[in-house]
């Protein structure tokens, strides 16, 4: 697994690695739990969804295994490259750690980059679902790297989207290709969530383009030495229109202008003014942008920047939520090979490993109870974060309104219950460690820092929780909450019916009770105290998440109940799964009530204090 081959029992320490003498974590895709979502759990090829069909086990685990082989052995020994070197700017040009251009070579001759594009501009049209398992395990060997081909997917998506036919082939075929990567430009110095406030113009000119001029922060993949050009998705007002938030528009604003051949050609009016230096994600250029007139087009109508923005935000939440269970994903297989190799303290019941000088840390209770904590977020969050995906397919592909209603509803959780959860597992895995955790060299810091960011990037965890419950919940009359509590309360009917399950569904029955009772709060409360709705979002957020994993779980058991009672293949999988349900109600579910009770506490307490009196000294 994580385990370095030479290491023998109780001596996991520093092993050469590409940084020199040093221990170097490790990941292994995990391909058997992913299959077992996609074909068990979701039955994927029997899905009534265009593409689907080809979606047999055979197809997928040639797919999850070389996405695996790539990210262990080219992507991951890159990881603590990029977090030791960083991206440099000299001269105006930015230049990413050693390794990385080869490796972004590598990736896309692979093909790799457009595995769920548009076939007409070069994409191999797979479902979404897939492009999902991948990304997350690409993602979990090197997340700073995989956000230079997330970026241009986004940026990818807003125009094929909203662009003119020109627009479409002019930019896609080399985004689809990542011969050219994407941005996304949105946040100034002065404003960030309100957008609103920005200043960057658009002034039109006669040959029906624009001069844009600003400055944008925080560009993710902004600039680098990897792809022939990199094209800006820019939020700027044009001179004259609405205030406020209706009058910004997209555009497209290209580093190199595009020549009537569709190759780069003089550079725009566009730099690097500089790099941030982040707390994490170091291997990826997160740069500051200057706009000095440069030339761009309308992406979509005018003052409708939003819009066409939004089609980049809701896939890029997605994608920021398997990011954190990415990070909580490989900081879990580490720290679980580490408990099962170092040697301290005897078990509290006799011990385990008589013929050596201590146990292994895994028989500690305290121990299991962080990796069970870590091992039933993963694999519930991965089935949660999997099952999503399918729905964006059947919304896409099949026109499904219901499932674009779900998905819409269920975005904000999955961003901020993910990425919130993802971060507080890699602090547990760190924990494992003990003191190790806390070096550098064991790696375990790198997976904490990079995954703090999810929790803010993309719109942060408060912002997710608004959207939520200031939004979401309301929409269309409420459809998608009731249908969300109508399907699992129908599977929760189904399984208490079922001697192995029921348990487990009257568990799952209790806590989804706390959040339709927490539901039922807001409507009564919210209305005449608005504060009292932004004083609970955070809790319902996650109240909703805990619920959502436990009906993955659920699930999940309900699959694994079956394959034991056909006495299949594989037993001691299943079994793992039935004892991690278990486990996941009854640790996990119980905090639903706890967090409804919070919720229902209200703003009074929240809001009683005055500004000057939040000061503790005079």
């Amino acid at each position: 697994h994580a385990v370095p081959a030479a290491a023998e029992k109780g001596q996991l320490t520093r092993q050469p690695g590409i940084l020199g003498g040093e221990y170097m974590p490790t990941y292994t895709a995990p391909v058997k739990d992913m299959q077992f979502i996609l074909h068990d759990v979701l039955k994927a090829s029997e899905q009534d969804v265009p593409g689907y069909e080809d979606l047999d086990r055979d197809f997928t685990a040639a797919i999850l295994e070389e996405a695996g082989k790539l990210s262990s052995d080219v992507f991951a020994p890159l990881n603590a490259v990029g977090d030791k070197e960083g991206v440099t700017l000299e001269n105006g040009v930015v230049r990413t750690p050693k390794g990385f251009k080869e490796a972004f070579d590598q990736f896309r001759e692979g093909g790799w980059t457009g595995l769920d594009c548009d076939p007409e501009f070069g994409g191999q049209g797979l479902p979404h679902v897939l492009s999902t398992a991948t990304g997350e395990i690409f993602s979990a060997a090197n997340m700073a790297f995989m956000m230079y081909p997330g970026l241009t997917h986004g940026a990818y998506s807003a125009i094929h989207a909203h662009g003119t036919d020109e627009q479409k082939q002019t930019y896609l075929p080399k985004m689809v290709s990542c011969e050219w990567t994407g941005t996304m430009n949105l946040t100034e110095p002065h404003c960030g969530t309100d957008l609103g406030l920005m200043r960057t113009k658009a002034e039109p000119q006669d040959d029906g383009s624009y001069a844009i001029t600003g400055q944008k922060i925080f560009i993710s993949a902004g600039d680098h030495d990897m792809s022939d050009n990199v094209i800006h998705l820019v939020l700027a007002k044009i001179p004259g229109g609405p205030e406020g938030i209706k009058g910004v528009s997209l555009f497209i604003v290209p580093k190199f202008l595009v020549k009537d051949d569709n190759t780069p050609g003089e550079r725009n009016a566009v730099s690097v003014g500089k790099i941030e230096e982040k707390m994490g994600i170091h291997g990826n250029a997160t740069c500051v942008m200057n706009y000095d007139g440069a030339k761009g087009w309308l992406l979509g109508e005018e003052h409708k920047g939003m819009r066409a923005m939004f089609t980049m935000m809701n896939e890029a939440r997605l994608g920021v939520a398997m990011q954190g269970l990415s990070q909580a994903t490989v900081a879990y297989e580490n720290a679980l090979a580490y408990a099962r190799d170092r040697l301290q303290g005897r078990a509290i019941t006799g011990a385990e490993n008589p013929d050596g000088p201590a146990d292994p840390l895994i028989v500690h209770p305290d121990i299991r109870r962080s990796l069970m904590d870590q091992k039933s977020f993963v694999e519930g969050a991965r089935a949660f974060g999997l099952w999503s995906a399918s729905l964006i397919d059947r919304s896409h592909r099949n026109g499904d309104d219901k499932a674009e209603g779900l998905v819409s509803l269920m975005t904000p959780v999955l961003k901020g219950f993910l990425t919130d959860q993802g971060f507080d597992m890699t602090v547990l895995a760190q924990q494992v460690y003990g003191g190790h955790g806390y070096i550098e060299e064991w790696g375990m810091s790198q997976f904490v820092r990079d995954a703090r960011i999810a929790q803010i990037y993309e719109g942060t965890n408060g912002v997710q929780a608004m959207d939520l419950c200031g939004r979401k919940l309301a929409q269309k009359g409420g459809a998608a909450i009731q249908a969300f509590f109508k399907a699992m309360g129908e599977d929760i009917a189904e399984a208490k019916s079922d001697e192995t399950l029921a348990p487990l569904a009257e568990q799952l029955e209790k806590a989804l009770g706390q959040q339709q009772a927490a539901t039922m709060w807001f409507m009564q409360n919210a209305m005449q105290n608005p504060n009292h709705l932004g004083a609970g979002a955070h809790h319902y957020m996650h109240i909703m998440g805990i619920v959502s994993i436990g009906w993955m779980w659920l699930r999940m058991a309900k699959v694994a109940a079956q394959k034991l009672k056909d006495g299949g293949d594989d037993k001691a999988f299943y079994e793992a799964k039935l004892a991690t349900a278990r486990y996941y109600m009854d640790r996990y579910l119980p905090d639903a009530g706890a967090l409804r009770r919070k919720l229902e506490a209200g703003s009074d307490s929240l809001m009683a204090l005055g500004e000057e009196a939040f000061a503790t000294a005079a």
